[in-house]
């Protein structure tokens, strides 16, 4: 039932993985294909148009903006400012698929440091179904000629994602008294301090890269929001479950619009991640006891 609010929040989050694949592809067609554009650049056209089009929203849906946790806003966007900028960082240095592969780790990062923050005890089928998702993933992105290393690239993703998955859990913390539109504005805000000493090169003039940019600024602004909003509504082990499906959805769009060739094996991972999601969301709930009923009259 799409009204639920479990089953929204997961649709929701197969949109975010979606619009987060498209923004990594866009990026390293960016920074790596001669247009121009460094990491520092493409941090500052994120946050810029993302904080353009937040306040977009406050004028169009009066009452939206409501900060009331502004400690731990703050914490998130500067957070967000060191994910975004090193996730950049290492699009520009290593393929997308293995930068993917790497940040990608966040979700299972997050799971374990949700244990210490909220005490949350996954359910042994969530655990298992996370590992298959992403030994999926890992398919999918290691048949594609990827040998990862540890340059400066792989530390850049790794970092990234460290960052990533604290972030994921300042979310969750933030989500019963902030609303999704409100925390992706003050990550904008405070992230773009953090980023904006990165951007001191020449900025490009060509128009065509600018309006690429400005599309990967807007599908970064619809991935944030989606994910946001989903973890209102699922714990943090589920919702890395879920977000196991970027970067399948990377490695698809960056086929149909980088013309990366999908090699039999990848097409098993894919397989194996989605069954790993469907897994754990038809097993990983923990059954809530029912209430005993009342004795007759």
């Amino acid at each position: 039932m799409i009204g639920h609010p479990k089953a929204l929040a997961r649709l929701e989050l197969v949109g975010s993985g979606v619009a987060f694949a498209l923004m990594a592809v866009l990026a390293r067609k960016l920074s790596a294909g001669g247009a121009g554009f460094t990491a520092g650049h493409l941090s500052v056209v994120r946050f810029v148009v993302g904080a353009l089009v937040s306040l977009l929203v406050f004028a169009l849906r009066p009452g939206t903006y409501r900060p009331r946790n502004y400690r731990l806003l703050v914490s998130r966007g500067i957070s967000g400012g060191l994910v975004v900028v090193l996730y950049f960082t290492a699009l520009a240095r290593i393929p997308a698929g293995e930068a993917g592969m790497i940040y990608n780790l966040f979700p299972v990062i997050a799971v374990g440091m949700s244990f210490f923050t909220f005490g949350e005890r996954p359910t042994l089928h969530l655990l298992f179904s996370l590992l298959a998702a992403t030994a999926g993933v890992f398919l999918v992105l290691g048949q594609g000629g990827l040998s990862p290393g540890l340059g400066a690239g792989e530390v850049a993703a790794f970092a990234s994602a460290i960052f990533a998955a604290s972030s994921a859990n300042i979310i969750k913390g933030m989500r019963g008294t902030d609303n999704a539109p409100t925390i992706f504005f003050f990550f904008c805000l405070a992230g773009l301090p953090v980023v904006a000493p990165f951007a001191l090169d020449p900025w490009p003039t060509a128009p065509g890269p600018w309006l690429l940019a400005a599309g990967m600024g807007l599908s970064a602004f619809v991935a944030q929001v989606l994910m946001t909003e989903a973890y209102g509504a699922l714990s943090v082990a589920e919702a890395a479950i879920w977000l196991q499906l970027t970067p399948i959805s990377q490695v698809a769009l960056a086929a149909a619009l980088l013309g990366e060739k999908l090699a039999p094996a990848q097409l098993a991972g894919v397989a194996l991640g989605v069954a790993g999601v469907a897994w754990g969301t038809a097993l990983g709930q923990r059954r809530v006891p029912s209430a005993p009923r009342p004795p007759p009259p």
